[in-house]
C-alpha cells in the first residue's frame, strides 16, 4: 500500500490521509513529494487523474481525496473502526467531517498549515465565523466525551479536524476553555508529535502559505 503526501509543513489533505494510517499503526509505504514541482505531478499522473495529494495506491486500487481514502481505509483495514459504533454518532461524525471537507474556505484560505511557523494574522469577519463554528464543534464533542476524542475514541472526524488545531496553533488563536483542551489533545498525540518532527526536517518554503508576520 503506498500513500502519496506532500510537504509535511503545509499539506493538510496529506495529513488527514496520513492520520488514518498512523493513528491506528498501519505500515504503509510513505511518498513524499514536493509542491509545484514537475516531479510532483509527473509522479501523481500516473496515480491519480486528480493529480493531487494525498494519493492511496492499494494493489489495483487507485484512490484519491483525502475523505474517499479514510472510507477506503476504514473498509479495508480498520475493520470499522474509523467511525463510531454507535449509529447516532456515526451519523454525526460524518456529518461533521463532511462539514470540515466542504466548508471553512476564509480560514483555510487565510490561515494556511504552516507547521514550523508562529505568526501574527487578523482574521477577516468570514475567518472568524469559521473559527467560531469550530470552536463550537470542539466544546460541544466535548462536553459529550470529556477527556475524548471528538467522539470519545478517535475517528476520521479527528483527523478531518486535526489540520485546525495545528493552524490554531501556528496563528495564536485563542480559543474557549473546552475548545483549547481538544486541541492540545491533538497536538499533543503521538502521531501528530510524530508529524511535526517530520515536517521540522523540511527546509522547502511556499510562498503562498508563509501568511501573517513572523513572531
Amino acid at each position: 500500500m503506498d500513500l502519496y503526501i506532500a510537504n509535511q509543513n503545509y499539506s493538510t489533505w496529506s495529513l488527514r490521509a496520513w492520520l488514518c494510517l498512523a493513528q491506528h499503526n498501519i505500515d504503509a509505504n510513505i511518498i513524499k513529494l514536493t509542491l509545484f514541482t514537475d516531479e510532483f505531478y509527473q509522479t501523481l499522473s500516473s496515480v491519480s487523474p486528480a493529480a493531487k495529494v494525498p494519493a492511496l495506491v492499494d494493489g489495483d486500487v487507485a484512490v484519491w481525496d483525502s475523505l474517499a481514502i479514510a472510507e477506503y481505509l476504514n473498509e479495508t483495514v480498520l475493520e470499522g473502526k474509523g467511525w463510531p459504533a454507535d449509529r447516532a454518532q456515526r451519523a454525526k461524525a460524518r456529518a461533521l467531517a463532511a462539514e470540515m471537507h466542504s466548508g471553512f474556505f476564509a480560514l483555510r484560505n487565510e490561515m494556511p498549515m504552516n507547521c514550523r511557523a508562529i505568526r501574527n494574522l487578523t482574521p477577516s469577519v468570514d475567518a472568524q465565523r469559521d473559527i467560531a463554528r469550530i470552536d463550537e464543534i470542539f466544546q460541544q464533542q466535548m462536553r459529550a466525551f470529556p477527556d475524548g476524542w471528538l467522539f470519545g475514541e478517535w475517528s476520521i472526524a479527528d483527523a478531518m479536524f486535526a489540520p485546525v488545531a495545528l493552524r490554531f496553533k501556528t496563528y495564536q488563536v485563542e480559543l474557549s476553555p473546552l475548545a483549547k483542551q481538544y486541541q492540545e489533545k491533538v497536538l499533543n498525540s503521538a502521531a501528530i508529535q510524530r508529524w511535526l518532527a517530520e515536517a521540522s526536517l523540511e527546509t522547502d518554503i511556499v510562498e503562498e502559505d508563509e501568511a501573517g508576520e513572523p513572531v
